[in-house]
């Protein structure tokens, strides 16, 4: 099952998303079947790679709202992460540009790092209200990542994967996507924002129907039994 899902590091649904589609997988059967790919997306191209507002203050301006009801419309978004575990600074996200971030999750994924690297993008964005959009920020983070930081520090320093992030950006708009997260399952089938838990594991259920697949047995009974392998025989 293959799984491209367009996201953006300062999106709080999609960081709501992704923890969606791991529950689901996991509840589906599907985990160990399927193949994720995280494409780039910006919500914001214009946003400076230095500004000093909070993400409320440019969500105030962008919709026309007051300062306060900016913040309760993110308060609002942030209760609804907390069901998934995660604990959103709604009143110290920075407003940020996320290009290079994207860029760097594009090399980190010729090194087998995409995954850790985009969960610690949107783990200290949301949790510890880092801006991503600086340089020394993102080190460090590539670093925890396990990645190698003056490799790191070389590909932000240059135009490296520039190429990459921008033909995702426009395949999104080849294929209509409007918003984000957006799921693309076997290049068929299109999941749209973040749905609630119990109506994503109904749509990965009906994918694997239709596309016969099998999802994988799940284990009732004790945890420790006793069982016979091609190698040995082994019991409580």
């Amino acid at each position: 099952m293959k799984i491209e899902v367009w996201s953006d590091y300062v999106c709080p649904f999609c960081y709501i998303g992704k923890r969606t589609l791991e529950q689901a997988l996991v509840r589906s059967g599907y985990e160990s079947q399927a193949e994720i790919t995280f494409k780039a997306y910006e919500l914001d191209p214009q946003a400076p790679v230095d500004s000093s507002r909070f993400a409320y203050e440019h969500l105030a301006e962008k919709m026309g709202q007051s300062l306060e009801r900016a913040k309760e419309m993110t308060a609002g978004v942030a209760e609804q992460a907390k069901a998934f575990d995660l604990h959103y600074d709604v009143e110290n996200m920075p407003h940020a540009n996320t290009f290079s971030a994207h860029r760097l999750v594009k090399w980190a994924a010729t090194q087998g790092e995409e995954h850790q690297l985009t969960e610690l993008l949107m783990h200290h964005y949301f949790e510890k209200a880092h801006n991503i959009s600086n340089a020394e920020t993102l080190l460090s983070i590539a670093e925890k990542a396990g990645l190698d930081r003056e490799q790191a520090a070389e590909v932000l320093d240059s135009d490296q994967f520039q190429g990459e992030v921008e033909r995702d950006i426009q395949e999104a708009g080849q294929i209509g996507v409007q918003g984000v997260p957006f799921f693309v399952v076997n290049r068929k089938y299109a999941i749209s924002g973040a749905q609630p838990l119990e109506a994503f594991i109904e749509a990965l259920e009906q994918i694997g129907e239709e596309e016969g697949m099998r999802p994988a047995l799940k284990p009732i009974g004790k945890a420790k039994t006793s069982f016979c392998t091609g190698d040995s025989c082994d019991g409580e």
